[in-house]
């Protein structure tokens, strides 16, 4: 099978094109074949192997996988002798945190993975990219910002992967949403359910005083000092995006004042948990109240350009990579 690899952390241009052995299921394991994968944010910062906390997971000096990549859609190609709740021929999206190996023309998944069916109004490339956007954004506003109706929302970096999803879960939920994004993106972000857009170009949020009850920052270029004036009085600022004064703030606030700054590693949660949160998400999906935006379709080949055009923070929605034709 084809396959992009990596053995070394640096720029987009460390992928190299290879010919691998395709895989074979084990018994509790399935042969996907992968019609579609997702070049994430997260997926440029594990190739520069920055912040180097995170290569505790990765490889310290190099890559512990050759094959990276963790969100697909494609079709079961084979099942391993035990498993049961899927079969060849079935349509699946899901994704692949701790092994990885998404940007390749086959895939290897455990029965009781990260996995689902593909819902039937849903396409391989709007599902590949779904599982990281929507699941961490469900992870940030249920467990984390607890959002009930008639919250008022704030989600910084709305047209991204993370924040398109979140503009939807906000307004599922019945939140009165405002999304941070370009001025050239506010059309998409209020399409998705927005009540209101904010060009950060022209308007800083953090001057809207006790507004807001929960401020989800998804591009992490604000802060809980510099967002604080903006929150409510029992107001949260939530953000995946850990640094030193995130870190800071969260024990801050967990010790004193109403205002609480929190973080959650998405990718860190227990697989019971994880499957729950598809769930929600998969539900969302069939009532028509979640949908994945696309911005660019690359070929599997074209894996470094696509990264390239990651690393320039100013995709909308999700970057789909086609390892095989669907």
């Amino acid at each position: 099978m084809k396959a992009m690899i990596t053995t070394a952390y640096g720029s987009a241009d460390v992928f190299q094109l290879k010919e691998l052995p395709k895989p074979t299921a084990g018994p509790n394991e399935l042969l996907i074949k992968i019609h579609a994968s997702s070049v994430t944010k997260a997926d440029t910062m594990m190739r520069t192997g920055k912040p180097y906390i995170g290569r505790l997971f990765t490889g310290i000096s190099k890559p512990k996988m050759e094959v990276w990549g963790c969100g697909f859609a494609g079709t079961v190609e084979a099942v391993g002798s035990a498993v049961s709740k899927f079969k060849k021929g079935d349509k699946v999206f899901g994704e692949n945190i701790n092994q990885m190996g998404a940007y390749a023309e086959y895939i290897i998944l455990q029965e009781n993975g990260i996995l689902a069916p593909l819902p039937q109004n849903l396409s391989f490339e709007e599902a590949a990219g779904m599982c990281d956007g929507a699941i961490t954004s469900l992870n940030f506003l249920l467990n984390l910002g607890k959002i009930k109706k008639g919250d008022k929302v704030l989600i910084n970096g709305a047209s991204g992967s993370l924040g398109t999803a979140a503009v939807q879960i906000a307004k599922y939920y019945g939140a009165d949403v405002s999304g941070v994004c370009s001025a050239k993106n506010a059309e998409m972000v209020k399409a998705l359910g927005a009540d209101k857009t904010i060009d950060y170009k022209e308007e800083d949020f953090t001057q809207h005083e006790n507004t807001y009850d929960l401020i989800y920052d998804t591009v992490g270029k604000s802060s809980f000092s510099a967002a604080k004036k903006a929150l409510t009085e029992n107001g949260q600022y939530l953000s995946p995006v850990l640094g030193m004064p995130l870190m800071v703030d969260m024990i801050k606030t967990a010790v004193y004042g109403k205002k609480k700054a929190k973080f959650s590693a998405t990718g860190a949660l227990p697989l019971k948990e994880t499957k729950r949160l598809m769930e929600i998400m998969r539900e969302m999906i069939e009532e028509g109240k979640l949908y994945g935006v696309i911005d660019r379709c690359y070929d599997l080949e074209e894996l470094s350009e696509a990264h390239q055009y990651v690393d320039r923070g100013h995709k909308k929605g999700n970057v789909v990579v086609l390892p095989t034709a669907a």
